[in-house]
């Protein structure tokens, strides 16, 4: 299935929906699929951007204008092209600097693949300079690690809601009193645990 997603950064009338709607329904997309968002790119508030990821789901592609109307920021981008991989989700995207990614071609695949090792390279740059800060604190007589900001309990609650097509993800957030990067860490945005969703469930 393919599913769209379009945004624009003012909610004054000043820009219109309209050219990228159209463009996602020539792309053969239903208006049906299409989630759109009214806020700045820069917003960690993005209803409709939550409720298209959570729509996503294995073998669906992800259709978008052009790649900023996606990401905050690289970083984001990055990981959320890279989550979209990993669940076998396609990607494409219409026109612009990122017109080159189709994972419906050999060449889009390549672009993909450069994404997914980018947010690896990320993940162990992270990875690194954790454990040297580690090791300097505990030369310095200091113990550190890992503190979870979810229990076990929290964690099985996030998980089922995130697998209702009906939650809204910045109230679970507030209820759980986590941002949605948090929240991202544990439970992905179909209810699939992630590596901190897992650990926690794996402590005694």
């Amino acid at each position: 299935m393919k599913i769209g997603y379009a945004r624009i950064s003012k909610a004054d009338g000043s820009q219109q929906l309209d050219l990228q709607i159209d463009a996602l329904k020539e792309a053969g997309v239903s208006e049906s699929n299409i989630y759109s968002d009214q806020v700045s790119g820069k917003n960690d508030n993005r209803p409709g951007l939550d409720s298209c990821l959570k729509a996503l789901r294995k073998n669906d592609t992800l259709i978008v204008w052009k790649l900023d109307r996606l990401g905050r920021n690289l970083k984001h981008l990055v990981n959320t092209v890279h989550s979209l991989s990993e669940n076998k989700i396609g990607f494409k995207v219409l026109s612009g600097q990122g017109a080159d990614i189709d994972t419906g071609t050999p060449s889009g695949k390549l672009v993909f693949g450069i994404f997914a090792s980018l947010a690896e390279f990320e993940r162990e740059l992270i990875k690194e300079r954790t454990m040297v800060g580690l090791k300097a604190a505990r030369a310095r007589g200091k113990k550190g690690g890992r503190k979870f900001q979810l229990s076990k309990h929290q964690v099985r609650l996030a998980q089922t809601a995130m697998k209702e097509k009906s939650t809204n993800v910045a109230e679970l957030c507030r209820e759980l009193k986590i941002s949605r990067q948090t929240l991202y860490r544990y439970i992905s945005p179909e209810g699939n645990l992630r590596g901190y969703g897992i650990k926690i469930l794996e402590r005694n």
